[in-house]
């Protein structure tokens, strides 16, 4: 007996008889259903995505460089402000492709190398999977030591006033 095909694959011809197959037309002139438009991926989709995934691996302290955390804990201090998952990620988005540079503050002790290949792993297989775009590099630049006694947020300070002269350089 010849094999018969389901009522799923099924569709009545003009004459009004079942044959195999699809529709004409039925599925965008044979095309997968994920080839009938296109994606669009935000910056800030793949900056949060692998703030996440960095944030993750033990030993980091904070992301951003020290200017960039200064603002943003002012930032994540105003009534309704949140804090930004992205901070101290920057991406580059193409269609099929990304980069991410990030800045770290580690913690003291850690081993920055091993630090720096568990955050890039964990960023190119996060943003892969969540995105389907290929991570062609993860750059990371260390920033910075957090120190067991530092305080949280460092804090700037005033400035001493002065004659409006400035002291001589040796």
């Amino acid at each position: 007996m010849p094999d018969t095909p389901t009522p799923a694959t099924l569709h009545k011809n003009p004459g009004g008889t079942p044959t195999p197959g699809p529709p004409p037309g039925a599925h965008g002139g044979g095309r997968p259903g994920g080839e009938r438009g296109r994606t669009a991926l935000a910056v800030g989709v793949v900056e949060k995505i692998a703030g996440m995934a960095a944030r993750e691996v033990s030993g980091i302290h904070a992301l951003g460089s020290g200017l960039a955390r200064t603002f943003g804990a002012m930032r994540d201090r105003v009534p309704g402000g949140k804090a930004s998952v992205g901070r101290g990620i920057k991406a580059e988005v193409g269609e099929k492709q990304t980069a991410i540079d990030i800045a770290l503050v580690v913690e003291y002790g850690v081993v920055i190398p091993e630090l720096a290949r568990q955050v890039r792993e964990n960023i190119i297989h996060a943003v892969e999977r969540m995105t389907g775009l290929e991570v062609v590099e993860v750059n990371i630049a260390v920033n910075d030591v957090h120190l067991p006694d530092e305080p949280e947020f460092e804090e700037e300070e005033e400035p001493v006033p002065t004659s409006g002269q400035r002291p001589k350089l040796k």
